[in-house]
């Protein structure tokens, strides 16, 4: 048992820091409360993840940076939050540096690329240009760089000197380390198969800089091949560990009954429920005591912002 008058020393300590350095300055890792309290967040497009960032999601306003090996699923991540954020009503912006979105993709994995304003930049200084020019119009609510590592200055491609660097290592010196409120370590551990077949990768994420949470949280999900992340395995796995769904040898069951033996076959038996998946859902939100994704607080969804660019353009010309 800790002593008292210690504790009562600590707690004096830490008011102190915070009332200098403000709210967050320093924290218990175990605890679970967020340090900005009602803060608005967007879904990775992971249940685990966007509960292991410990706000549901990536915070809004703030800089987030994504890096590890090349195909580890940073741009499939990616897009999942620009069509998560559209779901909502949001608009998002894609800087392509690197130029080689994949729209098919993009469609599969459900963003609306109709609605998306993308932009391909033949320079770093051009593609920060049009960013800082988006992001204080004020009416975004996502902006994706992909990637740092392509942002090459003007003065590189006109021949002064060419140098490239790992993918994995930030570039850009320390700066992004600092600004960056959120930084997640993304990579590959393992191959998923049906029979021979590769059909996908098994993805861990590790959260190694958090600003509005504790840190230092990993994750693990699918990432099948043509699909994106795999939601119903990701709530799969995070309910059996949380015990919201019972696992007994190869069989799963929830509410007493049984949904399917494997975990392939639990898997699909969510993917034709989706009422049960969102109930699933549901109930992990509320065991973590996190704020669901993508509905600001207060903000009845009712009153959310419309669906679509063309619906936001009516609803303007209505006003």
């Amino acid at each position: 048992m800790a002593n008292p008058e210690k504790e009562k020393a600590i707690e004096l300590a830490v008011s102190a820091i915070e009332k200098q350095f403000g709210k967050g300055a320093v924290m218990r890792l175990g605890s679970d409360e967020p340090l900005v309290q009602d803060i608005s967040a967007i879904s990775s497009g992971s249940v685990s993840l966007d509960l292991a960032l410990g706000v549901g999601g990536i915070p809004r306003g703030r800089i987030v940076e994504i890096y590890g090996p090349e195909s580890s699923g940073k741009t499939t991540l990616t897009l999942h939050m620009v069509a998560e954020a559209q779901k909502v009503g949001g608009v998002a912006a894609f800087i392509d540096a690197e130029h080689a979105l994949d729209v098919g993709y993009a469609r599969k994995l459900g963003v609306r690329t109709e609605d998306l304003l993308i932009s391909q930049p033949d320079t770093g200084e051009q593609a920060l240009e049009i960013t800082d020019m988006l992001i204080r119009s004020g009416a975004l609510d996502v902006v994706v760089i992909d990637s740092v590592a392509a942002l090459v200055p003007r003065a590189e491609i006109e021949g002064i000197g060419v140098m490239f660097g790992n993918p994995e290592t930030t570039t850009g010196g320390n700066a992004l380390k600092f600004y960056a409120s959120q930084r997640l370590d993304i990579r590959r551990v393992g191959a998923i198969k049906d029979g021979e077949t590769v059909i996908g990768n098994r993805t861990r994420v590790k959260v190694v800089k958090n600003k509005v949470a504790p840190p230092f949280r990993e994750v693990e999900f699918d990432i099948l091949y043509g699909q994106g992340i795999s939601r119903e395995g990701d709530l799969l796995d995070l309910a059996v560990e949380n015990n919201i769904v019972e696992k007994s040898g190869a069989w799963f069951s929830y509410g007493g009954e049984r949904i399917g033996q494997g975990r392939e076959n639990a898997r699909d038996f969510l993917k034709l429920h989706p009422e049960i998946l969102a109930d699933v859902e549901s109930k992990l939100y509320e065991k973590f005591g996190v704020v669901r994704p993508n509905q600001p607080a207060g903000i009845p969804a009712d009153l959310a912002q419309p669906a679509s660019l063309e619906e936001k353009r009516r609803a303007k010309a209505a006003k």
